[in-house]
């Protein structure tokens, strides 16, 4: 099945850790949509979310993978309860593929939240690794974020970063 993923899990070595094998497809994209860090994370800071619009020059890019369905548990924990997972058609090189996505639900937004630098740091860092348009990294790198006030959990995410996973496969055409 195919994965678009558009906030910390585009990071191949965090989507790595979540899933038995990770195949990279490309940069991809959701027309209609726009990128909100605004979902209530587990620790209390801005996770990413994309938002309905209906406007087809809304757009948020990300990264298309294929993963295999029967072996999700791990990224379904890990997303939790405050996403729906549902199939939405995306954009790519070579097409459209309808791709599994997380969307945040209602009850779990709060447009208050700034998220911690670290994860906004895995959003930058995979949008960068799979080439995603100049503009759009800048963007990213640009959201505000705050400390994360827990320094372990900080330092334990950043240790992701510069790991090289060996689970990473070409993805089946």
């Amino acid at each position: 099945m195919y994965y678009f993923a558009y906030g910390s899990n585009m990071c191949t070595a965090r989507l790595a850790r979540r899933v038995p094998s990770v195949a990279p497809v490309g940069p991809a994209w959701l027309s209609g949509h726009r990128l909100h860090w605004h979902l209530v994370g587990n620790d209390g800071s801005g996770k990413c979310n994309v938002v309905e619009t209906g406007d087809p020059g809304d757009r948020v890019y990300g990264v298309l993978f294929e993963l295999d369905p029967a072996r999700l548990d791990r990224l379904h924990a890990a997303e939790g309860p405050a996403y729906d997972f549902l199939e939405l058609t995306t954009g790519h090189a070579t097409g459209q593929a309808t791709a599994a996505i997380y969307r945040g639900r209602a009850d779990w937004l709060d447009d208050a939240l700034t998220p911690f630098d670290w994860y906004r740091d895995f959003v930058v860092t995979g949008a960068a690794e799979h080439g995603l348009p100049p503009h759009w990294i800048d963007g990213l790198a640009k959201v505000p974020t705050v400390p994360d006030p827990n320094a372990e959990r900080a330092a334990e995410n950043r240790v992701i970063l510069d790991e090289i996973p060996a689970n990473v496969t070409s993805a089946i055409r």
